[in-house]
């Protein structure tokens, strides 16, 4: 599924424009990635956990040019599924 596919969803079974709920998706993903750029992270109930991980610095290998090479800490955008979300999708995937 699409963003474009949301939006069509969302429109047909609201009766609002798809132009106002194309404008309302496009703001809820540039608030979530503004939240998490901030370090913030994002909560929302029964859907799941858009949440900042910190990876460790760790020691990694080029083996094209057969150096080691450190890879510093960073942070990365992650999601966690709701406990009841992922129950729902376990439970219809087949």
């Amino acid at each position: 599924m699409t963003k474009a596919d949301i939006v069509t969803k969302i429109s047909n079974k609201t009766g609002i424009e798809r132009v106002a709920v194309q404008t309302a998706v496009e703001e809820f993903m540039k608030s979530v990635r503004k939240s998490l750029e901030d370090g913030e992270n994002v909560y929302l109930r029964g859907f799941g956990s858009f949440v900042v991980k910190k990876r460790a610095q760790k020691t990694g290998r080029n083996i094209s040019k057969n150096t080691t090479i450190i890879i510093p800490e960073h942070f990365i955008p992650s999601f966690k599924p709701a406990k009841s979300f992922v129950e729902k999708v376990k439970k219809n995937i087949k």
